[in-house]
């Protein structure tokens, strides 16, 4: 019995959504679980920075190649090829006993993840012809992935209190087999005869420029000085390919001409501001909740809830916001929130005898903040340039989040390690060298405080009750609070500046079609 085409629509938007689910679920469920697998691999606090940098790395680097791929061989083909690879990955993930093998797995499931994504996004736009019911299959899209992403931790906790920390990986079989059977099924194929050629030369050089700052960043101080030098140039050698690459390919995924458009410029610097403070330090709180406040990971995931569970509930009240204020206003005071949160949070976490209390209204505004900044940044980006630039536009979105997101997360386990070091007791330095200095930073950075006095002897005689470290790991995580907070607000500020005074509708319509016909 055939479907009909209500029904048929039905089935794919319910495949895709379950897919978005599990892209969300990948990203906000794996920070909870990385303090158990610090002990169960077991892996250093470089590993654990890998595991969730190998994701969003290679999720950057498929976004724009994987359009053009679905354009040309069918979006329906490339969606089940990506989303079997997702499920296959994710077994990969569940499977691995080192923690080599799962950041490999990780990098894996990165690229399938990020190709998935890319062709939900596509079908939605080609499926539902109708501009009405388009943007009702948007808006289920939206909140299905901001319950993967808000509920995430919560989930990742319970999986990993209820049975291991391999399910919150394996969960994602069953549910690739779920999307599967709705979106075969009502899924119509659609291509693109006039599709683009790849631009293999900027997917590549990109992809070495962010790999490269990203390596240095978290890697830095173990490198001998010439490698260290040697890789930098690399890395700005790779971005400069990448710029020239751009500027003269007929057939660009960066077309740097929209960047004039100032409304697009503002918007994505709040793409930036997100991605500065709230989401990579995200990877790190579940290592502050259980080391600095000995909470267990089914708390953790509760917490990590009412971190992530504002964002859901404040897009009405955004969109609201940009009817009247428009996106210079709603833009930079979402960021502007985010900060605030952040230096709250840091307040809280330095008081006397701190707990989760004292932590959690800096990390409800926080999330607050982010809830007024991520739907308008969407809608701005997309809604700033001419149609036919709509998904270049929604393109550079994503990616200056997913690179934004892979560059911080490295920088804010540098400053925790830094300030971790700093904090430690002036005694050490006269036991251990400034390598076994830097080692004992970045294992209390790991959050695994118990196993510490049998590295490193000298402890149990200058910190034996283990209070003077417990305060290096507060005071460190201090110093990241600070860093997302203080770059918030400069982010918001700029943001802020780039918008300009308000424009009327026709004056960025025209300065979009001076964009559009260079």
């Amino acid at each position: 019995m055939a479907l009909s085409p209500s029904a048929r629509n039905m089935a794919a938007l319910v495949g895709v959504c379950l897919a978005a689910l599990m892209f969300g679920l990948e990203i906000s469920s794996v920070p909870v679980i990385l303090p158990t697998l610090e002990t169960a691999l077991p892996a250093d606090f470089h590993g654990l920075q890998w595991i969730m940098n190998a994701y969003t790395i290679a999720c950057t680097t498929v976004l724009m190649a994987t359009g053009t791929l679905a354009d040309r061989y069918g979006r329906k083909r490339v969606f089940t090829v990506t989303t079997v690879a997702f499920g296959a990955t994710s077994l990969m993930c569940g499977l691995a006993d080192n923690v080599s093998l799962l950041i490999a797995a990780r990098f894996l499931q990165g690229l399938a993840g990020g190709a998935m994504l890319t062709c939900v996004i596509a079908i939605i736009s080609h499926q539902f012809q109708d501009e009405r019911e388009r943007g009702r299959a948007f808006t289920a899209w939206g909140v299905i992935s901001g319950v993967g992403l808000g509920f995430g931790p919560i989930i990742g906790g319970l999986i990993a209190s209820w049975s291991s920390w391999h399910w919150v990986f394996l969960i994602h079989v069953p549910l690739t087999i779920l999307a599967l059977i709705p979106a075969l099924i009502g899924i119509h194929e659609s291509r693109d005869p006039h599709a683009q050629k790849l631009d293999v030369a900027g997917i590549v050089t990109l992809t070495l420029a962010v790999f490269g700052l990203a390596f240095l960043i978290t890697q830095a101080a173990e490198l001998d000085r010439a490698t260290a030098i040697g890789l930098a140039v690399l890395t700005v050698a790779a971005f400069t390919g990448f710029v020239v690459a751009e500027r003269i390919s007929p057939h660009p995924m960066f077309d740097f001409s929209v960047f004039r458009i100032r409304r697009f410029s503002g918007a994505i610097i709040g793409c930036i501001g997100m991605n500065w403070c709230y989401w990579p330090f995200m990877i790190y709180l579940p290592i502050y909740f259980q080391g600095g406040l000995g909470l267990d990971s089914q708390r953790v995931g509760f917490l990590l809830l009412a971190y992530t569970i504002p964002f859901l509930v404040m897009p009405p009240l955004a969109d609201r916001l940009m009817q009247h204020g428009g996106p210079r206003l709603v833009i930079p005071l979402g960021m502007a929130v985010m900060g605030t949160g952040f230096l709250l949070m840091q307040l809280g976490a330095g008081v006397e005898q701190a707990g989760w209390l004292t932590v959690l209204p800096g990390a409800l505004l926080a999330g607050i903040g982010l809830g007024l900044t991520n739907t308008s940044v969407t809608n701005t980006t997309t809604g700033s340039v001419p149609a036919n630039r709509a998904g270049m536009a929604s393109g550079i979105d994503i990616s200056a989040r997913l690179i934004t997101l892979a560059i911080n997360i490295a920088v804010m386990g540098l400053i925790l390690v830094e300030g971790i070091r700093w904090s430690l007791p002036a005694a050490l330095s006269g036991v251990l060298d400034a390598a076994q200095m830097q080692a004992l930073a970045a294992s209390v950075a790991a959050g695994n405080l118990a196993a510490l006095s049998q590295a490193y002897p000298a402890l149990a005689t200058l910190d034996p009750s283990g209070t003077a470290v417990h305060a290096a790991l507060v005071e460190g995580f201090g110093w990241v609070m600070l860093y997302g907070g203080i770059g918030a607000w400069i982010l918001a500020a700029v943001s802020f500046a780039i918008f300009g005074p308000g424009r009327t509708a026709a004056e960025a319509g025209r300065a979009a079609a001076c964009v559009a016909m260079d």
